[in-house]
């Protein structure tokens, strides 16, 4: 056989026409030492058959047989490989090579078929993100018929194909409604990828968009996320993208989404947590204000309760892990902000569910004799345990019975026993009972200020279960 050393000595290259997108084929200008020149083409065998008019068979040079040819190109391409077609001609000596000079009088040599199947990683990406609500569209230049045999090891829907050629005839409209029902598009441009992102987001989406080439840089940057490939990727691609993907893996940005979901949630449940919590503190001072009446917390209180709640509770929630079903359920609209209808009345009702807690048991031991500063404690307690037992309603927005941690992880229960340790050192610790003005409890008390906490969650609990029934699965 031949040695790639062997045939560079023999006909060493002149010049080169590099590969292009709009071009589709590879040009190679070679001399061997007893005067005689060539030029090698290979590119995609649609592009090049036109410029052929012989090709090359055992029995030396004959007329183009193009419809042997197309139909061998069908043949492999429905196989699902990439094809490409090979020709050659001879030249008088020259040292340059022009496209004029590729593009006319070729010979075919032969066809390759490629086989380049997709990764099983990439094939179950594609089907979580359809689970996820997530459209996937593979545009390529490939040959139809590759593509198609392709996309349907992928899961994606073939039962139509464009091709960038069909493309061209559509205006705008007609782009925007097609591309709603296409996931596939073949032999298509760069300027074909950037219709195609302006066509989805004229119809409200979010677009990712992949690339690696220089070509693929004005779509990458058009779309909301542009992603560029990090390891075969150029430099031109990877400035005008969001984000690079250090692994060209597809499965990456599935994770990357997951990841993203994930992160959302907890900051939603901080939100859920805080924002009612903090309410019921205001309220609580000030509803005694505007009536009138004797403060239930001292302002001192009020600020330990934020001290010993906000770095711990509000923090655990950060560290929740990703919940069931977090990839089955639709994109959230693009106009969502944090602040929902839903985040609205969880403020409200749990919030009042605490000013009531708070108020009720301030003056439940009023009634039963007790000083103001005893009174004041078991305030402080129901707010404190009122503010732990709701940690547990944040962790979810699904009912706890059915996640798979009901009663949390570790970083939950650190926050927990802190916050039980710092509050126990309130009543009970001398220093800290002077500077606070705080008296021990009963077990009378503790069994309020515990049952009255754990009402809360119950009460939360079955609010998020109706919520969720009212709302049906997914």
């Amino acid at each position: 056989g031949l040695s790639p050393q062997q045939v560079q000595q023999q006909w060493p290259r002149s010049d080169m026409l590099p590969f292009e997108s709009e071009r589709r084929y590879m040009a190679t200008l070679h001399h061997d030492h007893q005067g005689n020149h060539e030029i090698l083409v290979k590119g995609g065998p649609d592009r090049l058959l036109p410029f052929c008019h012989q090709q090359h068979t055992a029995d030396g040079l004959q007329p183009l047989d193009t419809p042997f040819w197309n139909q061998a190109i069908e043949s492999l391409a429905k196989d699902g490989l990439r094809v490409m077609a090979l020709a050659y001609k001879a030249v008088p000596q020259q040292s340059e090579l022009g496209y004029t000079d590729a593009e006319q009088n070729l010979i075919l040599l032969a066809l390759v078929g490629i086989t380049d199947p997709p990764r099983a990683e990439a094939i179950a990406s594609i089907t979580q993100c359809q689970s996820a609500g997530i459209q996937v569209k593979m545009i390529t230049g490939d040959n139809p018929h590759t593509a198609t045999a392709i996309a349907r090891q992928l899961g994606l829907r073939t039962t139509r194909v464009y091709t960038g050629a069909e493309l061209d005839g559509f205006d705008q409209k007609r782009l925007q409604t097609e591309v709603q029902q296409c996931d596939v598009y073949a032999r298509t441009s760069p300027a074909h990828k950037l219709r195609i992102v302006e066509a989805l987001q004229h119809n409200g989406e979010v677009v990712a968009m992949t690339g690696d080439g220089v070509n693929d840089a004005p779509a990458l940057q058009k779309a909301d996320i542009g992603i560029a490939m990090g390891c075969k990727g150029t430099d031109a691609a990877k400035d005008a993208s969001d984000l690079v993907l250090t692994d060209d893996n597809f499965a990456t940005i599935v994770t990357a989404v997951q990841q993203g979901r994930t992160v959302y949630d907890n900051i939603v449940k901080a939100i859920l947590f805080i924002l009612p919590t903090s309410l019921a503190e205001a309220s609580v001072i000030s509803i005694a204000i505007l009536l009138g009446l004797v403060l239930p917390i001292t302002p001192a209180q009020i600020l330990w309760v934020n001290m010993i709640t906000a770095i711990t509770l509000a923090l655990a929630l950060s560290f929740e892990t990703t919940e069931p079903g977090t990839m089955q359920r639709a994109p959230r609209p693009r106009q969502q902000g944090l602040i929902t209808a839903h985040v609205l009345q969880r403020l409200l009702f749990v919030g009042a569910l605490g000013s009531v807690l708070v108020f009720g048991l301030f003056y439940l031991s009023l009634q039963r004799g007790d000083s103001v500063e005893q009174a004041r404690t078991l305030a402080v307690n129901a707010l404190v345990f009122y503010e732990i037992f709701y940690l547990f309603n944040c962790r979810s927005q699904q009912p706890l019975w059915q996640h798979r941690q009901p009663v949390g992880g570790p970083p939950v229960w650190i926050a927990v026993v802190a916050v039980v340790c710092l509050q126990l050192m309130f009543n009970y610790l001398p220093g800290l009972k002077d500077v606070f003005q705080s008296q021990g409890l009963d077990t009378r008390e503790w069994s309020w200020v515990l049952g009255g906490s754990a009402l809360v969650l119950v009460i939360v609990e079955l609010e998020k279960w109706l919520r969720s029934n009212r709302a049906g699965p997914g």
